[in-house]
This record gives structure tokens, C-alpha cells and sequence, in this order.
């Protein structure tokens, strides 16, 4: 192949192409478990409010309460994947082994946001602080007994424990469940700029003058984060229709600053793979197996990813 302006710009196209159709069917999940938040700045500061005080009968003036305001920052990472050809490649018009590399390089585009930025979250969550100082999934999230922050303080619990070995880890594969039906979501991916295919195809370019290299790659900023705990459940206990039913029970108890019921309707259990079986058989078998109704049946969906550490 004679190496021409025209013909690099009509492969790199083609690799665009090619990029990008990958990048679109790519299996993604994220948006099961969170919010996308687009951001035009390095940091996205997020406020949160004690739950809005119920309505009253409107008798004389209104009465103005005062509520405890909490703020929570997720600043944005740059990522970034990078592949070269052989400027010899292209001349001996030897580019079969490219074109899949390019489509793996659009999959790996299209599933970032899970790999890279949401479900580690899940993990980080007990490791790392939400906006109320406590880790994400921890059994001392204070509520207090008024909407402005103060009176006494209960501690509430998001995280149910189980065995562990000698090491503190749990024996048990770890299982999630999730209210995701409310406008804000147990989880956020902050967006900065969707992953970009970008390439250096000049004949003058330092690469391919000193490394006889042309070069491509994926630029993507953003970053992962947490919203409301009271919206997510984390348990190290055996996956059991009983288990299942507690942990289910306890988020529906949850109140909000001021103690009023915050409504919560867990919608999905996340498990990884080694559980999706029991999850289905709790929740989407509608007769048991020695007979009679399932009272879990469709009480929430199920999904079963990879991802989860």
C-alpha cells in the first residue's frame, strides 16, 4: 500500500467506524444501579437535604423549618486507552489484526462506566465516606430526630453482616438490594466527556517520525460516586428467601431526619454470578417447590453482573 494522506484518513475513518458501532452494543448495566449526572467542571459538588417536610393544613402564615443541608463533591479522572501501528504494517497493507483490536477497543469503551466507575462502587462503599461522613454501607448512619440536623441521634444501619474467615473477609458471596425508583439513585456516574476515539494519523507526527508509529486511542472523563444510602442494602449473609425477606423489611423502616418514613420500595437485588440462581428462584418463581404461593415472587427484579468485587 502506498501511504497517502487520502488513504490514512479513509483507514482511520473506517476505524472510527468500526469504534464507535462496537461502543454501541457493548453490554452496560450501570444505569440499573445509578444516576447520570453530566458535569462541566472538575468537581460536581452535590447538596443534600434532610427529607422535604410533610405538607400541613395552611392555617395563618406559612411556617418556615429549617433543615439540615449536607455536601458531597465527586471530582472528575481522566482515562485513557492507547494502541500503535506499525507504519510498516500499513505499507505491507498487513491491517487484518486491527480491525477487532479497534472493535475490542469500542466494547472496552462501552462497558467503562460499569468496569471502571459504578459497580466498583459497591466495594469502595464500605471503605469510602457518603455525604454524611459515614462510609457508604455502614451501621452508624446518624438521623436525627429533627429535620434540622439536631435532638437526638439514631444510628441506622445499612449493612448487614455475616461469617467471616480469618482474614475478616465474608465467606458468604456478598448480595445488594436497591430501591431504584426514585428521581435520585443509590449510586452516581458524574460524565465529564463520554470516551472519544481520537487518533495521530500525520505523516509528520513525532510517533511516526521517531517510532515508526501511527497511534490511536480512547479519552473519557468522569467519575463514579455515592447518593443516598437509605437507598441501597448490603449483606454478607447467606442469599436465603428469609434473608432476603429481613433485609427487605428493614429498608422499607427507614426514616429521614425528623422521623418521618422516607417510603423506601427496594426494587433490585444485585448479586454476582455465582448467585443469580438462588436470586431467581426467590424472587421470580411464583409456587414453591413443595407447594403453595411464593410471597417473594417479583418483590424485586435481579441482576447478576460481573463487575461486582
Amino acid at each position: 500500500m502506498i501511504i497517502t494522506p487520502q488513504t490514512i484518513k479513509a483507514l482511520f475513518t473506517n476505524f472510527r467506524q468500526e469504534f464507535q458501532g462496537a461502543l454501541t452494543v457493548a453490554p452496560s448495566a450501570w444505569n440499573q444501579v445509578a444516576m447520570m449526572v453530566p458535569s462541566s467542571t472538575r468537581t460536581n459538588t452535590y447538596g443534600f437535604l434532610g427529607q422535604f417536610p410533610q405538607l400541613r393544613e395552611w392555617v395563618g402564615e406559612r411556617v418556615i423549618k429549617d433543615m439540615a443541608a449536607q455536601s458531597y463533591a465527586i471530582e472528575n479522572k481522566t482515562y485513557e486507552s492507547t494502541v500503535g501501528i506499525s507504519r510498516d504494517d500499513m505499507e505491507d497493507d498487513n491491517l487484518g489484526i486491527y480491525s477487532p483490536m479497534v472493535q475490542e477497543m469500542g466494547r472496552a469503551a462501552g462497558v467503562f462506566p460499569d468496569e471502571n466507575l459504578v459497580f466498583p462502587l459497591f466495594d469502595k462503599g464500605f471503605t469510602t465516606a457518603c455525604y454524611d461522613g459515614q462510609n457508604f454501607f455502614d451501621t452508624e448512619h446518624p438521623v436525627y430526630a429533627n429535620t434540622d440536623g439536631t435532638g437526638s441521634v439514631t444510628s441506622v444501619s445499612n449493612y448487614t453482616a455475616g461469617p467471616t474467615d480469618g482474614d475478616g473477609n465474608p465467606t458468604n458471596p456478598r448480595w445488594y438490594l436497591l430501591d431504584m425508583s426514585r428521581a435520585l439513585k443509590p449510586f452516581i456516574y458524574q460524565r465529564r466527556e463520554a470516551p472519544n476515539f481520537t487518533q495521530m494519523t500525520g505523516m509528520t507526527d513525532e510517533a511516526v517520525f521517531m517510532e515508526n508509529q501511527f497511534r490511536m486511542g480512547v479519552r473519557a472523563r468522569g467519575n463514579g460516586g455515592f447518593g443516598l444510602w437509605q437507598l441501597a442494602h448490603a449483606c454478607d449473609l447467606e442469599l436465603t428467601p428469609d434473608n432476603f425477606r429481613t433485609v427487605y423489611d428493614r429498608m422499607r423502616t427507614v426514616k429521614a431526619d425528623g422521623g418521618r418514613p422516607l417510603g423506601i420500595n427496594p426494587t433490585l437485588l444485585v448479586c454476582p454470578p455465582e448467585l443469580e440462581k438462588q436470586a431467581e428462584q426467590i424472587l421470580k418463581i411464583d409456587t414453591l417447590a413443595g407447594g403453595g404461593g411464593n410471597p417473594n415472587y417479583n418483590k424485586a427484579d435481579v441482576l447478576s453482573t460481573v463487575w461486582l468485587g
